[in-house]
C-alpha cells in the first residue's frame, strides 16, 4: 500500500487514514451523544469533502465515540433562530441535495465503500447517516428509530432515497408512521443492518481491510455500478457493466490481482 498515515480532527469529526488505506472516521461529540447541531452538520460535510480528495483511500469505517453512534438532531435546533441567509430546504446546495441530505448522501457519493459501526443509540438523522453507508454493523443492543414523526416531521435527510431496496415497503411505512424503537438485532431482520456483532468496530475494520486488499479500480467501479442499479433500466445496466469491465481488464491492477492470487501473496496495487 502506498497510503501514508494521516490524521485530521476538529471538535466534531476525526479522520485517521492508515497505511492500509482504511480511513477511521469518528464522530467525536461524545458528550452530546454525537447529536447533530449546526457545527456537526458542517463538520460532517467537510469530512466528506476531505475524503473525496484523499489520496490512497481504499475504504472508510464510520463510527461514533462515547455512548452512541448518533442520537439524531440536537434538540437545541428547535429553538435556533434561522439565519436570514440560510438556503431554503428546497435549494440544491450540494448537487442533488441540501445540507441536511448531504450529510447522509455523501457516503454513497464517496468513490470507496463505507462501513458504519453502530452502537448505543442511532436515532433520526443518525440512522439516516448510517443508512448512507454501503454496509452497517450494529451491536445487537443498539437502540434505533426513524424518529422524525415524534417531532411532527417527516424524514428529510435522504432516508427515502437510501432505504430503497433495504426495507420492505409496508415495514418502512410502519417504522416511519409510528417512530417506534427497535434493536440492532431487529434492524438486521428489517434490512437496516447488514450484520450484528458485539464488537461492531472490529467487524467493520475487518471488512474494510479485506476490501483494501482488492483492486481499488475494480472496487470503485463496482460501487459506481451499484449506485446506478436501482435507477437504470436493464439495457443500461448491462452496458455500464461492459463499460466498467472494459476499462479494468488487462490493466496493471487487474493483472496484479491475478498474479497475487496465483502466487498466494499480498497484492501491490497502484492507488487511484
Amino acid at each position: 500500500m502506498s497510503a501514508t498515515a494521516t490524521s485530521i480532527a476538529n471538535d466534531r469529526v476525526a479522520i485517521d487514514l492508515g497505511e492500509d488505506g482504511v480511513a477511521d472516521v469518528r464522530l467525536v461529540r461524545g458528550d452530546k451523544m454525537n447529536a447533530l447541531d449546526p457545527q456537526m452538520f458542517q463538520a460532517i460535510i467537510e469530512a466528506g469533502s476531505t475524503l473525496q480528495r484523499m489520496k490512497g483511500l481504499r475504504a472508510v469505517v464510520l463510527s461514533g465515540e462515547g455512548r452512541a453512534f448518533c442520537a439524531g438532531l440536537d434538540l437545541s435546533n428547535f429553538a435556533r433562530k434561522v439565519p436570514e441567509d440560510e438556503p431554503s430546504l428546497t435549494e440544491r446546495t450540494y448537487g442533488n441535495a441540501n445540507k441536511f441530505q448531504q450529510v447522509s448522501m455523501q457516503w454513497r457519493k464517496l468513490p470507496v465503500p463505507v462501513i458504519a459501526a453502530l452502537h448505543g443509540v442511532c436515532f433520526g438523522g443518525g440512522l439516516a447517516i448510517a443508512s448512507g453507508a454501503d454496509i452497517r454493523i450494529a451491536h445487537p443492543e443498539t437502540r434505533m428509530s426513524i424518529m422524525e414523526m415524534r417531532w411532527g416531521l417527516v424524514p428529510d435527510m435522504g432516508g427515502y432515497a437510501l432505504w430503497r431496496g433495504l426495507v420492505r415497503d409496508d415495514v418502512l411505512r410502519e417504522l416511519i408512521y409510528t417512530n417506534r424503537e427497535f434493536s440492532g438485532t431487529e434492524a438486521q431482520t428489517l434490512g437496516l443492518a447488514t450484520y450484528v456483532d458485539d464488537n461492531p468496530r472490529d467487524r467493520a475494520f475487518a471488512i474494510a481491510r479485506t476490501i483494501a486488499l482488492k483492486n481499488p479500480h475494480a472496487i470503485r467501479a463496482a460501487k459506481r455500478l451499484q449506485a446506478g442499479m436501482m435507477e437504470r433500466e436493464t439495457d443500461a445496466i448491462l452496458l455500464e457493466e461492459s463499460i466498467e469491465q472494459h476499462g479494468i481488464m488487462r490493466s496493471r491492477n487487474q493483472m496484479e490481482a491475478v498474479m497475487a492470487e496465483m502466487e498466494r501473496r499480498p497484492p501491490s496495487f497502484e492507488d487511484v
